[in-house]
């Protein structure tokens, strides 16, 4: 596929859209449930969301010789950023959910656009691109606005929450592994459902064990029993899954801190 840097930057607008989005649907649960739980249901429902076209693909691949040729290649480091990367989102995923909860959907969603800060570091530092004078004074004039919003205005540092802070935690995660897969999806045969796919099965697994030590028994199926919580959990995992697999198309376009 040729890089074409107007669609990457459409659909990049188009996930900002859905990200947007994301905290109100996250808040949207119903009371009484943790964060930890409702993490591992949206999980749930972005791997159902995302399974017919992982099928689509596979049955495709099966009957292409030189796709299979080119799976049988894949090395040992594409599976560990595979595995490095999920246990990444799975964690994301949970502080995504407790910081929209605790710093507010507005706060949570403003601190998530501090993400091109921190790719446009891992990419000086990891991959040696820099930014123009332009790009770095636009992102100058983002850096300003990000702390008159969290601060309402004040440019106080006291008037931070700790848990605004928090949340710039999930970019940074999120940035460290989206350069890591952004390697794989421009040198392997990997699609970017694929990509998704892999890293769910991965977050699914690391959310479940952190509920297995740190979780209460009986919530997921208090979770599975309660339709409301389910259609909350659906709505939100849906939703992620559009964002992550636009994202994946996104960052085969452009630079991961453009996009």
């Amino acid at each position: 596929m040729s890089p074409s840097p107007p669609l990457g930057i459409a659909l990049a607008f188009l996930c900002l859209g859905i990200l947007g989005a994301m905290p109100i649907l996250s808040n949207a649960r119903p009371a009484g449930y943790d964060g930890l739980t409702f993490a591992i249901w949206l999980t749930f429902w972005q791997s159902l969301s995302a399974l017919p076209l992982f099928l689509g693909e596979a049955a495709r691949n099966r009957r292409t010789p030189r796709a299979r040729g080119a799976w049988a290649g894949l090395r040992g480091r594409t599976l560990a950023i595979a595995l490095a990367t999920g246990a990444m989102f799975g964690l994301s995923t949970y502080m995504y959910v407790v910081a929209a909860e605790k710093a507010g959907a507005v706060s949570a969603a403003v601190a998530l656009q501090a993400y091109p800060l921190f790719a446009i570091l891992w990419e000086a530092l990891f991959l040696g691109k820099h930014k123009t004078r332009a790009e770095l004074g636009f992102t100058t004039l983002m850096i300003g606005a990000l702390v008159y919003l969290i601060t309402n205005g004040t440019f106080r540092i006291s008037g931070i929450s700790w848990w605004s802070v928090y949340a710039l935690g999930i970019p940074l995660l999120w940035s460290v592994a989206h350069i890591l897969l952004k390697r794989v999806l421009d040198t392997t045969p990997i699609t970017p459902n694929q990509v998704t796919v892999s890293r769910l099965i991965i977050s699914g697994a690391t959310l479940l064990l952190l509920q297995a030590v740190f979780g209460t028994p009986g919530d997921l199926l208090r979770g599975l029993a309660d339709p409301d919580f389910q259609r909350a959990a659906f709505v939100m995992g849906f939703a992620y899954y559009l964002e992550l697999i636009i994202w994946f198309y996104a960052i085969r376009h452009i630079e991961v801190s453009v996009a």
